[in-house]
């Protein structure tokens, strides 16, 4: 958990240091475009403080009112980021309609493209440190940190691109048209991130690739039972929680049973380590032998 503290913190270094050049940016230039960026980034700087501080919240040990721990909070700080995401979409679609209303040319244009294509070589390459970071420790709070920084570098092409077209044509209604449409990709993006973060909040179940991963580990290691069934899953933060009811024949001994649901809980902590799982073992006449159910061979 320290690695994804310091990480996160390094974000937020990051997150101004961008800022700075993408406000000058459109300081500089005037652009609406520029400014739909830089105030994105804005975003990006919150975001980074929401995600440092979910992280701190998710390292503190399981306590008497959290006994299944904290590691929710970087869902919840996902979510708060996904509006805020929304917010910035609505500002930037304001800056947008005034400068429709009242279109002005551009100064310093190329100084300004300068400055956001050193800043969005920056977010480039922060975003793959963060994803591998992510990846490695299981925090979806630093994955959404990435996932903002890769929108942020797509915006930040996109908005290269339309002020490129307002040098080269003249045509400045094409600097309001495109922070339009950057803030309609930032809206997709900030309405995706909040459902992605209430999906995980509601114990949503993992997806069908790892559901048939654990499925597997269960049939290959539980030899001896004669089925499983009523298999649970849910995620929170960096752990994921497994229960499953599983069936024996009525005369085996508990000592028998007991090293059944051993075998299988160490192949999880092998294969699966960020797995907790919890085994209720029912004799036979407990089997459903229908709906999503592991048999085993005899």
């Amino acid at each position: 958990m320290q690695t994804t503290l310091k990480i996160a913190a390094g974000s937020i270094l990051i997150g101004l240091t961008v800022l700075a050049l993408k406000g000058a940016a459109w300081w500089v230039t005037g652009s609406a475009a520029l400014y739909s960026d830089a105030l994105e980034t804005v975003v990006n700087v919150a975001a980074s403080l929401i995600a440092f501080q979910a992280l701190r919240v998710a390292s503190r040990p399981a306590d008497a009112d959290h006994p299944f721990g904290h590691a929710k909070a970087e869902f919840l700080a996902a979510a708060l980021e996904g509006a805020l995401i929304v917010a910035a979409a609505a500002s930037i679609l304001q800056a947008a309609w005034h400068t429709w209303q009242h279109p002005h040319p551009l100064q310093t244009p190329l100084l300004g493209l300068a400055l956001n294509a050193g800043a969005t070589l920056i977010n480039f390459v922060w975003a793959q440190v963060l994803l591998r970071v992510a990846a490695r420790n299981r925090s979806p709070a630093l994955a959404a940190d990435a996932r903002h920084l890769l929108a942020d570098v797509a915006t930040a092409l996109g908005v290269a691109i339309g002020v490129t077209l307002v040098i080269v044509t003249g045509k400045l209604w094409l600097d309001p048209a495109v922070a339009a449409a950057t803030a309609v990709y930032v809206l997709y993006s900030g309405l995706h991130l909040i459902k992605t973060a209430a999906g995980a909040l509601m114990d949503e179940a993992l997806d069908d690739k790892t559901l048939a991963q654990i499925q597997a580990i269960i049939r290959f290691n539980g030899a001896g039972a004669l089925e499983a069934h009523d298999l649970r899953t849910r995620q929170a933060g960096q752990s994921t929680f497994l229960q499953f009811h599983l069936v024996v024949p009525s005369d085996m001994k508990v000592a028998e049973a007991h090293e059944i649901c051993d075998r299988i809980e160490g192949a999880f902590h092998r294969d699966m380590s960020h797995l907790i799982v919890a085994i209720h073992v029912e004799p036979a006449h407990k089997a459903k032998h229908e709906g999503p159910i592991v048999i085993f061979p005899a």
